[in-house]
């Protein structure tokens, strides 16, 4: 009796195992997968995950949804994937500000570490520094002359406190020796529709918004924030270049996922993911927009975050930035 009780409760066992698979071993690929975004929709990193989506979603045969969870500037989306379900089904399109510069500045309440896993690098695309025409000045040096001629007379715009442009600003600060006075805003549009006021002197965009009002007259580009020049335009010279070696402010959106996450799961969406950002189609359709796809493994995602977490938050103490 005891030999058929034991046989039985193993059989059993073994019934259990199979018929209920643990969260790491669930079907691959899910049936739906979010991709995350911190940012509305309409703007490039929105842009840029739907296009993605696509790509994915024919390569998997499955259904791809981009989830906008805008707020905090990009914080919400990460506190929301860090607590998310880790079996695959949820990735998020992180993005600079809160992965490598807003832990230096508050609680966000996640561990970068811990709570997020990296699966690869998305896209990179450098700023530009834009000033309205009525500034009278021509190229980057002419701004830092006049912004050393007349200290705090100048200020510039951003997308908010702790954004990557407001941090390419506050480095130009500490590199040039000049004081232009920071003037936050609630994203891209209200900076840019100020700039064009003449509200404000000077932004750093993004190129592909910057450029249709800079081809009408309205802007002039002094420089870019990239060690090399864009490609979206050749024709602007790099801050680095223009008496400032080793500038570099460069913007990245990147995939993680849920810090829980199995590394079968993550091994698999790394491949999924470069993969489609490797298409020819994708990139053209982002190149369109000024960003360049920059898929790359896992571990070389981990060591960029922190890098730009380390070069980030040594500028954050610096200038001594606060949150709002």
């Amino acid at each position: 009796m005891n030999r058929r009780h034991t046989a039985l409760a193993l059989a059993a066992a073994l019934f259990a195992a199979t018929a209920s698979p643990p969260a790491a071993a669930q079907e691959w690929p899910p049936k739906v997968t979010t991709i995350v975004v911190g940012f509305a929709a309409g703007g490039a990193a929105d842009g840029a995950a739907r296009v993605i989506a696509r790509r994915l979603q024919e390569n998997l045969g499955r259904t791809v949804v981009v989830e906008n969870r805008a707020g905090a500037g990009g914080n919400l989306a990460h506190q929301y994937v860090a607590k998310a379900p880790a079996d695959g089904s949820v990735i998020l399109l992180g993005s600079i500000g809160p992965l490598a510069i807003a832990p230096h500045m508050m609680n966000v309440g996640y561990d970068v570490q811990k709570d997020l896993a990296p699966l690869t690098m998305g896209l990179s695309f450098p700023n530009v520094l834009v000033v309205h025409t009525g500034v009278g000045v021509k190229t980057l040096g002419e701004f830092i002359a006049k912004a050393k001629a007349h200290p705090g007379a100048l200020d510039f715009a951003s997308t908010g406190n702790g954004s990557a442009s407001h941090l390419a600003g506050e480095l130009l600060n500490l590199r040039a020796g000049i004081d232009t006075v920071h003037i936050p805003y609630k994203g891209g549009a209200p900076a840019l529709q100020d700039l064009l006021g003449g509200r404000v002197a000077a932004y750093f965009s993004t190129p592909a918004t910057a450029q249709p009002h800079i081809e009408a007259g309205k802007l002039l580009p002094l420089a870019t924030t990239g060690l090399a020049r864009s490609p979206f335009m050749p024709q602007v010279p790099t801050v680095a270049e223009s008496g400032f070696p080793g500038f570099s402010a460069t913007n990245w959106y990147a995939f993680v996922a849920p810090g829980r996450t199995p590394a079968a799961l993550l091994d698999r969406w790394n491949a999924e993911l470069v993969k489609a950002l490797n298409a020819p189609d994708v990139k053209a359709e982002l190149d369109k927009h000024g960003l360049t796809a920059a898929p790359g493994s896992r571990d070389e995602l981990a060591r960029y975050i922190a890098a730009e977490s380390k070069a980030w938050g040594q500028l954050v103490r610096e200038r001594r930035i606060k949150p709002d």
